[in-house]
């Protein structure tokens, strides 16, 4: 198995399941999409893309994925710089939003791709908590500034429907089920 990720933590979930893998990243690869795309369809979409870059050996099987917070259907991605990190993070302060990650499992016969959602609820987060969390966390790899499994999911989240994996990146529960059916 190959992960295509730079993402540690996905790394980590992989791991959990206690099977054999690599990592392998193809630098540059892009994550647009169309305009017209449904945010909801847009990590599946990308890791579709993602694993099209890859050419994949008879005996392998290439994991792809992609998470993106979306509140009030906009994306929210990974923040360029501690301002747009603290404006995310007041976005999301006192609301519901949804954490989509979209995999994708492709073999050289055949793909299969998925996404799971998870809806993630903030209590009303001050400015201060928000600044130490920058500061102190610098989220600027994670899409909507923030890690659940950080100080911030410790003190920030009070509700989360579905998969808490999910929201750290990788739907582990649906890979695991997913690879079962593939192997």
């Amino acid at each position: 198995m190959i992960l295509a990720s730079n993402s540690p933590h996905r790394r980590e979930l992989l791991k959990g399941l206690d099977l054999a893998f690599e990592v392998k990243v193809i630098q540059g690869v892009g994550e647009s999409y169309p305009e017209s795309l449904p945010v909801d369809k847009v990590p599946e979409f990308i890791s579709r893309e993602k694993a099209s870059v890859y050419h994949v050996a008879g005996d392998e099987l290439l994991l792809t994925a992609d998470t993106v917070v979306i509140l009030d259907g906009d994306i929210l991605g990974k923040p360029c710089d501690a301002d747009e990190a603290r404006s995310m993070l007041r976005r999301l302060s006192g609301h519901t939003h949804q954490v989509v990650t979209g995999v994708c499992l492709t073999t050289s016969e055949s793909q299969k791709s998925f996404s799971e959602t998870t809806a993630v609820t903030f209590r009303n987060l001050s400015d201060a908590e928000i600044a130490y969390y920058v500061e102190h966390y610098k989220p600027f790899d994670k899409a909507g500034a923030y890690g659940v499994q950080e100080w911030i999911g410790y003190i920030g989240v009070t509700r989360l429907e579905g998969s808490f994996y999910n929201v750290m990146g990788l739907p582990v529960e649906r890979v695991y089920e997913a690879l079962k059916e593939q192997l």
